[in-house]
């Protein structure tokens, strides 16, 4: 790999990881953050859920975006705006004005996640050089939703909360200038391609009420007017979708996509793994903060040990994608994962400890980073370069619309909304045995993937042809 090409996948890490980063390290910041703007209980939950209604709604129309635009000008836009409302957030001193910003960086992260992996996926070449660099790219997304945790309870308990937001702007001003250095011009835009608006609209407006009625659903009531309307019309309005890309010369989402074996199988594992191994960190939260009594700091500290055995599982993934194939490295990776959160589950009591839930947690890390590399490797496998951004945005919304599921489905099951005490325990440990059960339904659709031969060890950066 050229010294260039390794720059520019350091910079795709980087913008990555500022994304995964920003989506948990706001949960540990939630308690000063209400205490300080004066949120209530229920309204504090949308701090949260602004960024996740948003990042779920925009997805595809990122990745749309990003084919037709171009790959870097979306990169530099999304980052630029990511940085405005991060800035705003720490700037915010009303209830109003800080969930404008969190929906507007939901936005910025729903523009920049499938930028980024349409990058690394267009600038190496579909082998063991993509697959490597895909497991630079999925350990700092997979470490990031671990860190992020370990980060907001340090900087909320070094700077406060305002912290959390301001730590975004000066790694996104890094990112931008290393786009322009690092990352070659858009050509012109292609003649012919148009931008699909019914199915933008459609798409937005369908999965981000989806998205709200799945993350409202516990709070709210699953019978509430809102949600049960929200759920109807988001229903209604992703059956128009479909019925307009099934005509759309140009649309936004090519439902001939889905012709491709890997990247639908793939799509199924990334739901699995949004709805269980995505939903677990919160849990985990819930469980140092509250069960264990852990302030900010401890319980970012608690989470070191994940994120370090994430970031290790997926480069393990990368080289064993290469070895043994996608089928294998997947199955290996949620078997590993479900072993893991059953020994989590074990170790969860009301009178328990940190290390009664270390051996699970070990294994489950290493799990969950093998699986988050090969689930995206087998995302761009046999895509083109040109639609790499739309197969991005497809399988990012599955994982969003998986972990809003996941955490809904999860609270509800475990009982986790109202308990306290020893029915928190409880409750916490159904929701983790549940997700354990939900892993190994990924290993399931792991074994549709076709067999595999072990590719060549060559690797070879686009750069480099």
């Amino acid at each position: 790999m050229t010294h260039r090409a390794a720059l520019t996948l350091a910079l795709l890490a980087l913008s990555q990881l500022i994304t995964s980063l920003d989506y948990f390290i706001v949960y540990v910041a939630l308690p000063d953050i209400g205490q300080d703007l004066g949120f209530s209980a229920q309204s504090l939950q949308w701090v949260a859920s602004a960024y996740a209604v948003a990042y779920g709604g925009f997805l595809l129309l990122g990745g749309r975006a990003a084919d037709l635009l171009g790959h870097r000008r979306m990169f530099v836009a999304a980052t630029a705006l990511f940085a405005f409302s991060s800035l705003a957030g720490g700037l915010a001193e009303s209830q109003t004005l800080l969930v404008a910003a969190r929906a507007v960086q939901g936005l910025g992260g729903a523009l920049l996640f499938p930028a980024t992996l349409a990058l690394v996926n267009t600038r190496f070449a579909e082998g063991p050089a993509r697959n490597r660099a895909l497991g630079v790219w999925s350990g700092a997304g997979a470490s990031g939703l671990a860190l992020g945790s370990l980060l907001g309870g340090l900087l909320t308990g070094a700077w406060g909360w305002q912290a959390v937001f301001y730590v975004n702007v000066p790694l996104a001003g890094i990112a931008i200038a290393g786009a322009y250095l690092l990352i070659p011009a858009d050509g012109p835009r292609t003649r012919g391609r148009r931008f699909d608006l019914p199915g933008a609209v459609l798409a937005t407006a369908g999965v981000s009420l989806l998205a709200f009625a799945l993350i409202q659903g516990p709070e709210s009531g699953w019978t509430s007017p809102p949600i049960l309307g929200g759920a109807v019309l988001a229903a209604v309005l992703l059956a128009a979708f479909v019925v307009v890309e099934r005509r759309g010369d140009d649309a936004l989402m090519p439902l001939r996509l889905f012709g491709n074996r890997s990247l639908r199988s793939a799509i199924a594992v990334i739901l699995v793994f949004g709805v269980t191994f995505n939903a677990l960190p919160y849990f985990l939260t819930v469980y140092f903060r509250t069960v264990l009594g852990y302030g900010a700091v401890a319980t970012g500290l608690a989470f070191l040990v994940p994120a370090l055995l994430i970031a290790l599982g997926t480069q393990l993934g990368g080289r064993l994608a290469g070895r043994i194939g996608m089928r294998s490295t997947l199955l290996i990776g949620t078997a590993g994962g479900a072993v893991g959160a059953a020994l989590v589950a074990f170790g969860v009591s009301a009178d328990g400890s940190y290390a009664n839930v270390l051996p699970g947690i070990v294994i489950m890390g290493i799990g969950q980073g093998l699986t988050w590399t090969g689930m995206w490797i087998a995302a761009a496998t046999g895509v083109a370069g040109r639609e790499q951004g739309v197969a991005s945005g497809m399988a990012s919304t599955a994982l969003q619309v998986g972990s809003a599921l996941g955490l809904a489905v999860l609270v509800a099951a475990g009982g986790v909304g109202a308990a306290t005490g020893a029915a928190l325990a409880t409750g916490l440990r159904t929701a983790v045995f549940l997700s354990a059960l939900g892993m190994l339904l990924g290993a399931a659709v792991a074994l549709t993937f076709a067999r595999e031969r072990a590719a060549e060890p060559a690797l070879v950066s686009v750069e480099e042809l």
